[in-house]
């Protein structure tokens, strides 16, 4: 894991990428696991799990604002800061949606689909995606 190649867009490359992927897949395993023990409603569950891409629209403005948007909701920052509410104020709604949240960013990641660049969709700190590979 010492590879120090980048791609021109500053994606990681070789074992950095195979551990954000893999850190990716604990978060949905880790998230999921404990929405299940959380005992939270899995409608909930599966109607909330990929609201983060309607982010996705914003693409439609191109593709600075699109990757603007669809960073905003596949960051971390937003549902860590949900879940460290939710579990000061005691909401069980407010750490269901965190939950569900952070594992769609989840697997997500594990999937290869990074944060985005403003030169397009497929263009992603964990590499291209779709037709731009």
């Amino acid at each position: 894991m010492t590879e120090t190649t980048v791609t021109e867009t500053g994606a990681a490359t070789g074992g950095v990428r195979t551990l954000l992927r893999l850190e990716g897949l604990v978060l949905f395993v880790g998230m999921t696991v404990l929405y299940y023990k959380w005992e939270g409603s899995w409608l909930v569950y599966v109607l909330l799990f990929l609201v983060p891409d309607l982010s996705f629209a914003a693409y439609l403005a191109g593709p600075r604002v699109g990757a603007i948007a669809y960073n905003a909701a596949h960051t971390y920052l937003a549902p860590v800061a949900l879940m460290t509410l939710g579990l000061a104020g005691e909401g069980p709604l407010v750490l269901s949606i965190a939950m569900i949240w952070l594992a769609h960013i989840g697997i997500d990641r594990a999937l290869g689909y990074g944060l985005k660049y403003s030169v397009g969709f497929g263009t992603t700190h964990l590499g291209r995606i779709g037709k731009a590979q």
